[in-house]
């Protein structure tokens, strides 16, 4: 058992490392334009596949990475959020829907706020501001507890885990980390192949989007649970994952770690209130999209155009706030840490951010073409 000292320093490398990788994935994105909105918008609007292609490279990997530590007994998708035994459907869904309509009024999900914000963009600045408040409130506040009491009470609990290897585990004799090595390669190759078909899916700022936050999604998971797992904490003599809000074992994500920022900030003197993966991360992808905007001189102060701009963006925040706590996730955190831990409420949290990103421009469209 380690001791507090050792402990406390294990903690302090947890999270620069979960800096350093945040910064990684901040310049990577600024760099490539890496955007799940921005992918959904050039299919709809131009069908240009390009930035899906990215998208999903970027699955590949994540998926391929994360089931290979599976395999190798490193990690469990079981001490992470999205692979519980308890499936919340409809939360995810629901949420996932207002999450990706709301992201399109945004002019992009959590993760692009922030990098844009690193670009100089002052509107998403403010949009950040907003959907931490509204992440915090559906978090701990009355959006909170409207989500306990509704969408949250319909659930099923399953035997085992809901990602797939736990649920297959048994069959035919196979054990769940043979299942994840099978199922990790089947879906994150297929993804790949799918991606780099193409030649638009092979051009070099793709695969760097692609393999890069890939990577630094695998990054993470790694640091937070093989560096930061604790078998047995000396304070609680209990297993524990470091400077994790959720007290388990963490990826990239952006809503709730937003929400626990601002929180940080504005009780900064409060002894109680640590740093976490969450907020490093979210400092981290700030940081390194300024950095690499500042290096290629694309840094470009930018405000609201009008009442309307500023209108479409402050409900799109709310509505993403409210959305990814209820979804418990992203276009990064379900979207792609989630994803790759094969869960069932990932894959469902998905398909509904699509499907809601993609409601949102249809009717953007509509909106462009009554008006001309």
């Amino acid at each position: 058992m380690p001791t507090e000292a050792q402990v406390h320093a294990l903690t302090t490398q947890v999270l620069w490392a979960a800096f350093a990788v945040s910064l990684v994935f901040g310049a990577i994105a600024q760099r490539t334009h890496f955007c799940t909105m921005g992918a959904l918008s050039d299919i709809v609007a131009m069908g240009d596949w390009s930035r899906m292609r990215m998208w999903a490279l970027a699955a590949g990997v994540a998926v391929l990475g994360f089931n290979a530590m599976v395999a190798l007994g490193w990690v469990r998708a079981a001490d992470t959020i999205y692979a519980g035994p308890r499936l919340i459907a409809l939360s995810n869904l629901l949420g996932g829907l207002m999450f990706g309509f709301g992201m399109v009024l945004a002019s992009g999900c959590a993760s692009k706020s922030l990098v844009r914000v690193g670009g100089g963009n002052l509107k998403s600045l403010v949009v950040v501001i907003v959907l931490g408040v509204a992440a915090f409130a559906t978090l701990k506040g009355i959006t909170g507890v409207w989500r306990i009491n509704t969408v949250d009470r319909v659930a099923a609990t399953l035997p085992a885990g809901q990602d797939l290897p736990s649920l297959l585990a048994g069959i035919g004799g196979i054990a769940r980390t043979t299942w994840a090595a099978a199922l990790g390669l089947v879906v994150g190759a297929a993804l790949l192949a799918w991606a780099l078909a193409r030649p638009e899916g092979r051009r070099g700022d793709v695969l760097l989007g692609g393999v890069g936050i890939g990577l630094t999604i695998v990054a993470v998971w790694w640091v937070s649970g093989r560096l930061g797992h604790v078998a047995e904490h000396p304070a609680t003599l209990q297993e524990a994952f470091l400077a994790t809000n959720s007290q388990r074992m963490e990826s990239l994500s952006f809503v709730s770690p937003i929400a626990y920022t601002i929180d940080w900030l504005i009780f900064f003197s409060d002894a109680s209130k640590a740093l976490t993966i969450g907020i490093v991360g979210t400092v981290g992808v700030v940081l390194g999209s300024a950095a690499m905007a500042l290096a290629t001189r694309s840094f470009r102060w930018e405000g609201f155009r009008d009442v309307e701009d500023t209108a479409n963006h402050l409900v799109g925040a709310v509505l993403m706030g409210v959305g990814g706590i209820t979804a418990l996730g992203c276009t990064i955190g379900q979207g792609l840490s989630g994803l790759s831990t094969l869960s069932i409420g990932s894959f469902t949290a998905l398909a509904g951010i699509l499907a809601g990103g993609v409601a949102a421009l249809r009717w953007q469209l509509r909106r462009l073409e009554r008006a001309a």
